[in-house]
C-alpha cells in the first residue's frame, strides 16, 4: 500500500512541475493582445513555437485566438464559424477538391497580408487536411497533418 501511494505522489509531483513549467506570455506580447483586443478579459496563452505565441479567447460569442510573434506583432486572427458561415464560393471548392472528406473545423482567418481567408480542416480515414481558400474560392495553401501534430 505504501508502494501505490508513494507512486501516486511521485506521478502527482511529475505532472504538477509540468504544468508549473508553461512559460508565460512575454509582456509585449500581453500588451499587444490588449490593443488589438481592448474588451477581452479572460486569455488562455500557449507558446506555439519559439517566437510564436497563441491566445484563445471569446469575444462577442465567438471562439477565437490570436497569434503574436515575441515583439507583440500581430500574426494572425481565427474566429471559429459554422460551415453554413462559408461563402458559396468556399464550400463549391471544398465540395469539388475534397470529396469524400468530412469537415471538421472551419475558422474566418485575417492576418497583416490577408484581410480575410477561410481555414477548414476536413478529414478522411485518418488523413486530416488543413485547407486555406480566399472567399472567392481559390486554394491558398493546405497541408497534411499527422496524428503527432494534432497534440
Amino acid at each position: 500500500m505504501k508502494y501505490i501511494t508513494l507512486v501516486a505522489v511521485f506521478c502527482l509531483g511529475i505532472i504538477s512541475t509540468s504544468c508549473a513549467q508553461k512559460t508565460p506570455a512575454p509582456e509585449a506580447v500581453k500588451s499587444a493582445f490588449k490593443a488589438k483586443f481592448p474588451t477581452v478579459q479572460k486569455v488562455k496563452w500557449d507558446q506555439e513555437g519559439d517566437n510564436e505565441w497563441e491566445a484563445g479567447f471569446k469575444m462577442n460569442g465567438k471562439e477565437m485566438s490570436a497569434n503574436f510573434d515575441g515583439s507583440g506583432a500581430w500574426l494572425e486572427t481565427e474566429t471559429e464559424i459554422k460551415k453554413s458561415g462559408l461563402p458559396q464560393a468556399v464550400r463549391d471548392a471544398i465540395a469539388a477538391q475534397f470529396a469524400g472528406y468530412k469537415v471538421e473545423e472551419v475558422a474566418r482567418v485575417e492576418t497583416p497580408e490577408m484581410a480575410e481567408a477561410y481555414e477548414v480542416e476536413v478529414e478522411k480515414g485518418e488523413t486530416t487536411i488543413e485547407a486555406l481558400f480566399k472567399d472567392d474560392g481559390t486554394l491558398i495553401k493546405q497541408k497534411t497533418e499527422s496524428e503527432d501534430d494534432e497534440d
